[in-house]
């Protein structure tokens, strides 16, 4: 029994744990999900909470549909200056990082998530702590914990084959991706692609399941 109930863990077949907070560390029922979502005590992935605002949300900035829009260069700019940002302000205060994903959704409990995974679990909890005390763009920041560990199993796969008809309320990630000169810019090659599911030269990385 034991060894069937590993297998089915955060699977659709698990009736008691969130399938989608196990995968995503994030669940459009929230707190009222039937579901438990198991927060993890350690883990090289933290999470901020609604940290991006586009500036092309119109729940965010409603003068852009007054406009007709913004061009898609300046978005893209507007995102590149700020991954810029926050990748050298990561590093600089808490150590090195394996994955930046800031995503694009639009559903109230992805909206602005940024998942950030240090190479080092002790990195991502000294994160944690500082970040809650912090702020951006006149906005606290709220850090946490996530059980996310292989940004595949976490991505739409569809959306990156320009497929996904959910679109921005789709519940897997959708990640923005960082133009090259970005990444260029950062001596980054391994992340910021906006590219998991599909990327099959990459070595999928053992879960670190172990402390709960």
């Amino acid at each position: 029994m034991a060894e069937f109930l590993a297998s089915i863990f955060g699977t659709e077949k698990d009736r008691v744990n969130c399938p989608f907070y196990f995968k995503t560390g994030a669940c459009t029922h929230g707190e009222r999900c039937s579901r438990q979502h198991n927060r993890p005590t350690y883990s090289q992935t933290v999470l901020l909470n609604h940290m991006y605002r586009s500036p092309v949300n119109l729940s965010i900035n409603p003068e852009v549909q007054r406009v007709g829009g913004m061009p898609d260069d300046q978005v893209q700019s507007h995102f590149d200056e700020f991954f810029e940002d926050l990748y050298l302000e990561l590093v600089e205060k808490y150590g090195p990082i394996e994955e930046l994903n800031i995503c694009e959704n639009l559903g109230d409990h992805l909206v602005g998530n940024i998942y950030v995974m240090f190479k080092k679990e002790e990195h991502a909890q000294a994160a944690v702590e500082s970040l809650n005390n912090r702020w951006y763009d006149a906005h606290p920041i709220y850090a946490e914990l996530s059980p996310v560990t292989d940004f595949r199993e976490a991505c739409c796969r569809q959306f990156e084959t320009s497929e996904c008809t959910r679109g921005g309320y789709c519940n897997f990630l959708h990640v923005k991706a960082a133009s090259r000169e970005c990444r260029k810019k950062l001596g980054v090659d391994t992340f910021g692609k906006g590219r998991h599911v599909m990327a099959g030269s990459r070595q999928r990385r053992s879960p670190r399941r172990k402390k709960y």
